[in-house]
């Protein structure tokens, strides 16, 4: 089993999330390449779509490991079981966040503006991402929102690793993913088109 491109994935995936319809979700994209799967989730089930900027702060020398991560409106998440097994130099936690947030900063210029992300408190939320390797992005992703009192956390993905399912699956009420292979050589495999989207893609699809 494989997906076309990431449209075709999410409307694979919005097959699978039919159940959550009647509750109007809030459906957000991990830029980039989340969002155009997330687009076509919003497509098949209805609710709203939105981004969800988040930047992982990854451990400098092994950088798909989240040391934690940073949300919009200052939020800032810290794995605290991570950095008490690393050694960072003063001041190094610091450094990192700070250039993290110049990029997240960036990106919500050019693709919020000056509008307001829709409300979380209260939804149904379904995070989106075009795939999970390790997991690390997503398992971030639900913990920024978990701290804007969602009423429920759904992440869905086209295709995942074992050992990320196990991962995510301790962060979220509920995960789906149609294509969980036992051994992922990487989340483009999965795909014919998964070129890297550039930032007016993202743009275009957010409307």
């Amino acid at each position: 089993m494989g997906y076309t491109d990431r449209a075709a994935a999410g409307r694979a995936l919005g097959a699978e999330l039919e159940h959550l319809r009647s509750s109007t979700p809030l459906v957000l994209g991990l830029p980039r390449g989340g969002v155009p799967v997330a687009a076509a989730v919003r497509d098949v089930i209805g609710g709203d779509l939105d981004i969800l900027l988040v930047r992982k702060l990854g451990v400098p020398w092994q950088p798909e490991l989240a040391m934690g991560a940073i949300g919009e409106d200052g939020v800032l998440v810290l794995n605290s079981d991570v950095l008490e097994q690393i050694r960072l130099r003063p001041g190094q936690l610091e450094e990192i966040e700070a250039d993290e947030r110049a990029e997240l900063e960036r990106r919500r210029t050019i693709w919020r503006g000056e509008t307001a992300p829709i409300p979380i408190a209260g939804r149904t939320l379904v995070i989106v991402d075009d795939g999970m390797a390790t997991g690390a992005t997503v398992v971030v992703a639900c913990r920024v929102a978990r701290l804007r009192q969602p009423k429920r956390i759904v992440v869905a993905v086209p295709v995942s690793s074992p050992e990320a399912m196990r991962r995510v699956e301790r962060e979220a009420d509920e995960v789906i993913c149609p294509l969980v292979p036992d051994t992922l050589g990487g989340v483009g495999a999965a795909y014919r088109d998964f070129h890297q989207l550039a930032d007016d893609e993202v743009t275009g699809l957010l409307g």
